[in-house]
This record gives structure tokens, C-alpha cells and sequence, in this order.
């Protein structure tokens, strides 16, 4: 199933999108029990997926990003945090940090998991039995704040408002039953920048959730970013950062594209 989230007549609702385009209302818990009523709605705006819970990340999780960025193979998965002011709509700008300036904004498609059920010690076996879904995300990336500016941390760079664009829809676990195989691109305007496949994870989605619940607790709602394939801006000769009036697309198979515009932030 694919699931959207949207505003209609002032409120917000979840609701099946069908293949011929329609949303059908669903009624219920997403995390729990939910059904589709079956009523035709009218999207007014399409928002992000879910509006998750905790959201967390995963770095240097591509082997081919990781030889582009002379990184060493990392022996246990390199994690990160970004906050919730960092979820953006399909649709909706990326803006450009101006208050804290950054010229070095950077794109990222990334295979987004949406955990529905509570995650506590789960083994690599049965992880996939606590996914809600998958989207796609787009981990946005001040890479000058992410490598000068944050004290060896990551986050300051990757949490500036807007900078988790996740959509269009969320597809249920049941249509995705392998998600390490999985073609994934980033198209700026127009043009194809990254292109790879999902089974070039260093650690894949099982050993991930594995890792991620252990000792620790994942609630319903916990989003999970992993990782980017290569062909990122910073990387390239000479880098290619994103730009006002630019255009960026992630698209994953079986999921869809989820666009967005860039503006620049406007500072009083």
C-alpha cells in the first residue's frame, strides 16, 4: 500500500493513494490498527509521510561513497541525529542557511525506513518484522558547517530547517520485501547525479535496525536514514553545491520521486 499524509478541509489525515491517482481517507492508528474507508478525498496539500518520532541517520554506508570520500570502511555503522525541524513536504523549498551562512549545501537521496513497531534488542532475523515502510529522503547537507563548524560533530550541519525532505508516499513493508535492492538516483535539474542501487549498503537494512535497537529502544515513528550512494556535490570536480532556483528529485524504486525546489532563507 502506498500511504500519503495530507491536509484536507483544515485537517490533517493519512490515506491510501491508488494507482489511478485517487486517496482513499484511512481511519485508525497508522502505527496500529487502520483501515481504508474507502471515501475519496481531496489532497489540498501533500505533507511529508509521517512526522517522525526520532530520526536517525546513518553515514559512510555506501561502499562507493566511501572510496569518493577517502574514508576508511567503517567497522560499525557511523550514526547521527537530525531534529524534527529539519522535515520538509514534497513540494516545499530546501532553504538555504543564511543566518548561520553556508555555501556548501549538498544533496543526498537516501532509502528513509519508518519503524512500526517497538524495536528493543531485535535480532538481523527479525528485524524487517517491526518496518511500517519505506519513502525517499533527501539528507540535506551544509557541508562547511558538517566539517568545520560543528566541532567534529555532524549535526550542525545537517539540521538546519528543511533539511529532511521525505515523500512522496510511504509504501507499506509488504510491497518492498528486499529493500537492498533497490535502484536510487538524485536528478538536479535535469540532470542525473547520483544513480546506484541500494545493495551497495555496507551494512544493510536488517543489520542496521539490529544495531540501532540494541540496548536501545526505537519507537513507532523512528525514521532511519541509510546512508547515500556516491555522486554527492562535494565530491565532484569541481564540487556541485545547490543553488537558488535549482531543482532537486529523489527517486527509489517501487517509492516514487519527491521534488523540491531551493530558495535561499531570507534573513530581516
Amino acid at each position: 500500500m502506498k500511504i500519503v499524509r495530507f491536509e484536507s478541509a483544515g485537517k490533517i489525515h493519512h490515506g491510501r493513494q491508488h494507482s489511478d491517482g485517487r486517496v482513499t481517507r484511512l481511519e485508525g492508528d497508522l502505527f496500529g490498527h487502520h483501515t481504508d474507508t474507502g471515501e475519496t478525498v481531496k489532497v489540498e496539500k501533500l505533507l511529508a509521510p509521517v512526522d517522525p518520532r526520532d530520526i536517525l541517520c546513518i553515514g559512510l554506508n555506501y561502499r562507493k561513497h566511501a572510496e569518493e570520500g577517502k574514508q576508511a570502511i567503517p567497522e560499525n555503522p557511523v550514526l547521527f541525529f537530525k531534529n524534527s525541524g529539519t522535515l520538509q513536504n514534497p513540494g516545499d523549498p530546501i532553504v538555504l542557511p543564511r543566518k548561520l551562512k553556508s555555501d556548501q549545501v549538498d544533496y543526498e537521496c537516501e532509502l528513509a525506513v519508518v519503524i512500526g513497531k517497538t524495536c528493543h534488542n531485535v535480532s538481523k532475523k527479525d528485524a524487517l518484522k517491526h518496518v511500517l515502510g519505506y519513502t525517499c529522503a533527501n539528507d540535506v547537507s551544509a557541508r562547511d558547517w558538517q566539517r568545520n563548524g560543528g566541532g567534529g560533530q555532524w549535526c550542525r550541519g545537517k539540521t538546519f530547517a528543511t533539511f529532511l525532505p521525505l515523500g512522496p508516499a510511504l509504501v507499506t513493508a509488504d510491497e518492498i520485501p528486499n529493500p537492498n535492492q533497490l535502484s536510487i538516483r538524485t536528478i538536479l535539474n535535469g540532470e542525473v547525479m547520483q544513480d546506484w542501487n541500494t545493495n551497495d549498503m555496507i551494512f544493510d537494512v536488517p543489520t542496521l535496525i539490529e544495531f540501532l535497537s540494541a540496548s536501545t529502544i526505537l519507537r513507532p515513528g523512528t525514521v532511519i536514514l541509510t546512508g547515500t550512494p556516491h555522486g554527492v556535490g562535494f565530491a565532484r570536480t569541481p564540487p556541485v553545491f545547490l543553488q537558488a532556483g535549482d531543482s532537486v528529485t529523489i527517486e527509489i524504486e517501487k517509492i516514487g520521486k519527491l521534488t523540491n525546489p531551493v530558495i535561499e532563507e531570507m534573513v530581516g
